[in-house]
């Protein structure tokens, strides 16, 4: 599987595990302070073949991509479950730790933030869904991030997640129903 976009990942691990699985090329950020050097050649690869920011599902990586995100706009973004990216000895979590076919499948998801929304999803809408301030709600969260492929938040920055990706009341409504139906199901 070729990958057209340059992936901005965390560090060296990263990009062995992307290279296993994929064929791409990769701009590693050396950590959380992304410097101005890092942000340029994002740009630059923004400008060029286009970027997906695959960092890891904690509260570095998603430092990390919230700065990408807000000084290079249009980059599309990959999404982990921590499950997947979990070490086979549960001491690490990573790009580097998933396994061939989940970065695959989160390169494949990868999605760009959109332009415009005709109806935004409220505060309300997401207390109604059970998805903040109520039990079980984590959980919730958890399936909805997996099946709009935005990853996990916790309640606070779930709508800034939502409104990031611009995900419509209808995509979320359905998405909802299946949250429910997999309830349903354990």
């Amino acid at each position: 599987m070729k990958i057209k976009e340059i992936i901005v990942v965390e560090g060296k691990d990263d990009t062995t595990a992307i290279k296993r699985a994929v064929d791409a090329d990769t701009i590693e950020t050396n950590g959380s302070a992304v410097n101005q050097e890092t942000i340029e050649k994002i740009k630059k690869a923004q400008e060029t073949r286009g970027v997906i920011i695959f960092t890891d599902p904690d509260y570095p990586g998603e430092k990390i991509r919230k700065t990408i995100a807000e000084k290079v706009p249009g980059c599309k973004h990959a999404f982990l479950p921590k499950e997947m990216a979990l070490a086979k000895n549960g001491k690490g979590l990573g790009v580097e730790h998933a396994a061939v076919v989940a970065i695959r499948e989160a390169l494949r998801d990868a999605q760009m933030m959109r332009e415009n929304i005709e109806e935004e999803i409220s505060q309300e809408d997401l207390i109604t869904a059970g998805l903040i301030g109520g039990s079980g709600s984590k959980e919730r969260r958890i399936l909805l991030g997996k099946i709009l492929k935005i990853g996990y938040t916790n309640g606070k920055q779930l709508h800034k997640r939502l409104m990031m990706f611009q995900i419509s009341k209808q995509e979320f409504a359905d998405a909802l129903v299946l949250v429910n139906q997999e309830e349903r199901n354990e």
